[in-house]
């Protein structure tokens, strides 16, 4: 079976400018999901997705490939995942190469390990897709809702009533890669197949970089772990 890493980057980032190769901890972000792909050691090749001339050329520095640029359609705010991995797959099949399974790997994912992505490709195989999941740390049946009034309510009064260890845990996803077999995704239309399996990520892998504000939280959470 051959299989991919891609790891999507686009340029346009509003909330952090350049978030992709601002540097982090000393490196461009993106190099964080280089490394760990190239440190599992199974992809038979590494390549990043981006319309940005200065994302390919740190891609290309830290060790991935870009055989091609991401075209407009691809680039924008509306495009899916889905959209970005059948426009690489479409221009792989047209350089006569053709992957039987890949990896999407989220450029910002500084915690993301080497082991985790062998971990979980083990457990990926048999099964049409992979999908990397953190405990919810309290159970969200307890969710509570503020109304127009300002009242704060909750959204099931009986659930309230459930005991913690009664409740079975639920699950939020990861958002750092998935794992898939290629057919699969155009049978279902879908990154998330039917026969998807979970793997469940130790928390401290787990990181929104979304905002400065999350951004100078993964920094602290890095030299925490990283004793720097």
């Amino acid at each position: 079976m051959s299989l991919i890493a891609i790891i999507t980057a686009r340029g346009g980032s509003k909330r952090i400018p350049k978030k992709n190769i601002k540097e982090f901890m000393g490196k461009p972000m993106i190099a964080y999901a280089i490394q760990a792909a190239k440190d599992a050691g199974f992809f038979d090749e590494i390549m990043v997705s981006t319309d940005n001339n200065e994302i390919a050329e740190i891609a290309i520095k830290y060790g991935a490939v870009v055989p091609f640029m991401r075209s407009k359609a691809t680039s924008d705010d509306f495009a899916t995942t889905f959209d970005v991995i059948d426009e690489v797959i479409a221009n792989y099949k047209r350089l006569g190469k053709f992957y039987d399974e890949f990896c999407c790997i989220y450029p910002c994912v500084p915690f993301l390990r080497a082991e985790t992505l062998k971990k979980a490709y083990n457990k990926f195989k048999g099964h049409d897709a992979l999908q990397p999941v953190c405990q919810y740390p309290v159970p969200i049946e307890w969710a509570m809702e503020i109304c127009d009034n300002g009242t704060l309510v909750p959204v099931s009064r009986d659930a309230q009533k459930l005991r913690s260890q009664d409740i079975k845990p639920k699950y939020f996803d990861a958002g750092m890669f998935y794992f898939c077999k290629t057919l699969s995704i155009y049978q279902h239309n879908s990154l998330t197949p039917n026969d998807m399996v979970a793997y469940v990520m130790d928390e401290q892998e787990c990181q929104d970089i979304d905002t400065p504000t999350d951004w100078n939280a993964a920094e602290i959470k890095y030299k925490v772990l990283h004793n720097v």
